[in-house]
């Protein structure tokens, strides 16, 4: 019975060598992926976190306020606590178009160069 790997095709890419993984994780065009996720993720995460603590805290000192009424039964409270739902979203949908866009062709570029041995 033979043990042989089989050639590279479609469905069974040729898989890199720990050597090659570590030459495109030091290449440039990594580091460039690299700095435009995280030029994009880390400051959407870091507002994201301060707009719920911010929330959690309007929620614990800011009683009166988070009380006030804007319409019938709905409060300054309800209102932000919905808000959050919808940032969650709107950063989520723009992650995803952002990422389709630049960071995804880059990523495929490097994986198909990978995979196609070049």
């Amino acid at each position: 019975m033979a043990t042989e790997t089989p050639p590279p095709s479609k469905t069974h890419p040729r898989l890199p060598s720990a050597e090659e993984f570590a030459a495109v994780q030091e290449s440039a065009e990594f580091g460039e992926l690299r700095r435009s996720h995280r030029s994009f993720a880390f400051p959407l995460t870091v507002a994201f976190i301060v707009w719920y603590l911010v929330y959690v805290l309007l929620s614990n000192y800011a009683g009166d306020f988070m009380g006030t009424k804007v319409a019938g039964n709905v409060n300054v409270a309800l209102v932000l606590g919905l808000a959050q739902f919808l940032t969650t979203f709107l950063i989520a949908w723009w992650y995803a178009r952002r990422a389709a866009t630049h960071l995804d062709p880059k990523a495929e570029a490097i994986k198909s160069r990978m995979e196609g041995g070049a």
